[in-house]
């Protein structure tokens, strides 16, 4: 599947692979500052600096995203995606002392096994 992507492509899909779940720790380190901001919710908004940070890396996430897709095809890159929702729930764990069950576990690994399937080279 990884036919046609240079070293480059691959390369930005795992800078996006790897954004994706910092972005989501900021929306998560946000979601608890909100608690204890006083006031409505455009200050709780505006005053939270990892919610904002979470904007913004997602923005620039967002523009990385449109980049690789200026240079290679959807089906090859989108797996990419994979990776970073497979990574977010370990980084819960270890960042916000989350738990997850073990079927959780054996999910996020037959998803990463399910991305090395597809990527696999044909043939």
């Amino acid at each position: 599947m990884t036919r046609g992507l240079s070293g480059l492509d691959l390369a930005l899909c795992l800078a996006f692979a790897l954004a994706l779940p910092a972005g989501q720790v900021l929306f998560k380190m946000g979601a608890e500052q909100t608690r204890r901001i006083d006031g409505g919710v455009i200050a709780k908004v505006a005053l939270n600096l990892p919610l904002m940070g979470a904007f913004a890396w997602y923005g620039l996430t967002s523009l990385l995203w449109v980049y690789i897709l200026t240079r290679a095809p959807l089906s090859q890159v989108y797996p990419f995606s994979i990776l970073g929702a497979a990574l977010t729930p370990v980084l819960a764990v270890m960042l916000f002392r989350e738990s997850l069950p073990p079927q959780a576990w054996l999910g996020y690994a037959v998803m990463l096994a399910g991305f090395m399937l597809v990527m696999r080279p044909a043939g």
